[in-house]
């Protein structure tokens, strides 16, 4: 089945099917605004995206960091809708419509991201993990098929949740964005119970199933997404949004080339180790960089390496397009790009020298340390819930002091899963410092 390009570009609402956009502001536009002014966007300020915050001024966080990915993403869509427009693939003037929706998913693609980075998603899992296996309290009488979306927590996931039930119209569509924007945001179209009962050689087949993207709680508003693009369904999954390669495209670019100038500029890296890989992928350039200082050449190459890598992804893209529209193509556009050797050694550049560095490790230790004590704190006004009969107003006193202290959402709760995503819900919604400071106040540190 290969997909039509007048069903990806759907701009019916997810929760408000009847809605028409105004003339002078469509539908697309309205779902890159209702991101941005949101609260969980707003809370990535302070999050760490590589390098830990408030050491340095000028190094990254992850809503930085989604604003560049959103700038890069609009460029490579405007550059490939107009390619598709040279093909007749679409018509003219919908290359603002793909840029539009490439740049909403772009800007909410980290929104569901936990503190301290990708470790915090490791430190969740493994809290809930140890938890399942002590076979302790209120994670005990959890569904055992339930269990594994919590002990491998995905933001990706957790982004959907918020994007889709969470934020604005709580469980009537959440933001009530367009199916367009949520399929080109859904980067694993699977659930984990549904991604677990794959044949392993299913999984490594596709990239669309390296990890799960949606809670069993959020299925359903999948399913009526996935459908309303036309994204050919499989057994239990379906094949991601052709859009989502972009998306995917512009986060490659922007983190492994700007992780590259934020470890120069926090000295965790010298010159001539950030230089000699933004200057290979810049194309070689030869220019006049005299009188400029260090950061300034590290900044140009930057700019240029950008460049040269937007233009390897359009190319990719470009020339896969039919893959792409059948659903077969397996790759990011990173790999398939003639960029890809640049690109692996400047990852693995990142591997060796700035994942180890040990400012970094510090944060991941004392992160962990943060989350776990977060998430045991909060874990007793849950179990004690349950044994109210979920009833809030027969919470004991102490209990639900903390529920006041912390403005604890208890609203849907009802049972174990509901109960293990407010949990979830909570915590990967802190930023670095709220998480540091309900620590401190729950382990009366």
């Amino acid at each position: 089945m290969t997909m039509r390009w007048a069903d990806l570009l759907s701009p019916r609402r997810l929760g408000d099917a009847g809605y028409e956009a105004r003339p002078m502001r469509s539908i697309f536009v309205q779902d890159h605004d209702r991101i941005v002014f949101s609260a969980p966007f707003r809370r990535l300020a302070n999050k760490t995206q590589v390098h830990p915050l408030y050491d340095h001024d000028h190094i990254h966080h992850r809503l930085i960091h989604s604003v560049e990915v959103g700038s890069v993403g609009r460029s490579l869509a405007m550059r490939i809708g107009q390619w598709l427009i040279d093909e007749g693939a679409i018509a003219p003037g919908e290359e603002h419509a793909l840029a539009g929706i490439v740049q909403a998913a772009c800007m909410a693609h980290d929104i569901g991201n936990p503190p301290f980075g990708h470790s915090g998603e490791a430190a969740i899992g493994g809290w809930f993990a140890e938890r399942f296996a002590s076979g302790r309290g209120l994670a005990a009488d959890l569904d055992p098929a339930m269990r594994a979306q919590f002990e491998a927590f995905e933001g990706n996931a957790q982004g959907f949740r918020i994007l889709s039930r969470l934020e604005m119209y709580r469980d009537s569509g959440g933001m009530r964005l367009s199916h367009a924007t949520l399929g080109a945001f859904m980067k694993y179209p699977v659930t984990a119970a549904a991604r677990a009962a794959l044949p392993e050689d299913v999984r490594k087949g596709y990239a669309g199933l390296k990890k799960f993207g949606v809670f069993a709680a959020e299925a359903d508003l999948w399913a009526e997404v996935a459908q309303g693009c036309g994204l050919p369904a499989e057994a239990g999954w379906w094949r991601r949004h052709p859009l989502v390669f972009i998306v995917e495209a512009a986060d490659d670019i922007c983190y492994n080339i700007v992780d590259l100038e934020d470890a120069f500029t926090a000295g965790d890296l010298p010159y001539d180790a950030v230089y000699q890989p933004l200057y290979e992928l810049a194309g070689r350039p030869n220019r006049d960089t005299a009188g400029q200082s260090p950061g300034e050449v590290i900044a140009m190459l930057r700019a240029m390496a950008i460049g040269s890598a937007v233009a390897g992804c359009v190319e990719a893209f470009c020339a896969n397009h039919a893959a792409i529209m059948a659903g077969t193509f397996s790759r990011s556009l990173i790999e398939a790009s003639d960029r890809a050797g640049e690109f692996a050694r400047i990852e693995a550049l990142a591997q060796e020298r700035i994942f180890t560095t040990p400012r970094k490790t510090r944060l991941e230790v004392s992160g962990r340390r943060v989350i776990h004590q977060v998430l045991e704190g909060v874990m007793p006004v849950l179990e004690a819930l349950g044994r109210a009969g979920w009833d809030k107003g027969a919470l004991p006193d102490h209990h639900a002091q903390v529920v006041r202290a912390l403005s604890l959402d208890l609203r849907g709760v009802a049972g174990p899963e509901t109960a293990l995503h407010a949990l979830a819900d909570f915590v990967s919604g802190m930023t670095d410092r709220y998480a540091i400071s309900t620590a401190r106040m729950l382990s009366g540190q």
